[in-house]
């Protein structure tokens, strides 16, 4: 109590508890009031507010790195595929020109073995015509003698070809004798 009239004895005159008419002062009295009211009263829950705030955005920050990390090695999984997907067109590309240059060699093989076939089937078929122009040319050759022989045969022998066929074997026989 004793300080309390110490305080008040301090006081200037004129001053006081009573109405201020200082406007700017009693607002800043005012909202240290309130302030101290509200600090009081929802402190608590204000900062068991705050806490909460925190936490959902400590989770969301979780969740956000999680789904980053996810979404890292979804993209590093998909990388690796587009790898394996190129290797594997790569592989089949190759696999498709060295099968087509097999099918190329194995057509120009058919086709010599082919054109071979060919040549031989055209040397028979040419030694076939020759053979059968020769036959069919003897044949006249030995059709046209054999007339002529029995032509002969039925007009009789002359002198001038009694004396050729006789020359004919005497010099046949001369030649075998020699």
């Amino acid at each position: 109590m004793m300080v309390d009239l110490l305080v008040l004895t301090n006081l200037p005159l004129g001053e006081g508890f009573g109405i201020n008419t200082n406007i700017f002062e009693t607002n800043v009295i005012n909202l240290a009031a309130v302030v101290a009211i509200v600090i009081s009263f929802v402190g608590k829950n204000l900062s068991a507010l705050l806490e909460d705030r925190r936490k959902t955005i400590v989770n969301n920050l979780q969740e956000a790195s999680q789904r980053a990390a996810e979404a890292q090695e979804k993209l590093t999984q998909a990388k690796n595929q587009l790898e394996l997907a190129k290797k594997k067109a790569k592989e089949i590309r190759e696999e498709g020109i060295l099968r087509a240059t097999q099918e190329v060699n194995n057509c120009v093989t058919q086709h010599e073995q082919r054109l071979s076939k060919l040549e031989e089937f055209k040397q028979e078929t040419i030694q076939f015509y020759q053979q059968k122009a020769f036959k069919q040319a003897y044949m006249y050759v030995i059709s046209r003698i054999m007339s002529r022989v029995k032509e002969r045969l039925n007009n009789g022998l002359d002198a001038t070809y009694h004396v050729v066929v006789n020359n004919f074997y005497v010099s046949r026989f001369t030649e075998y004798n020699n």
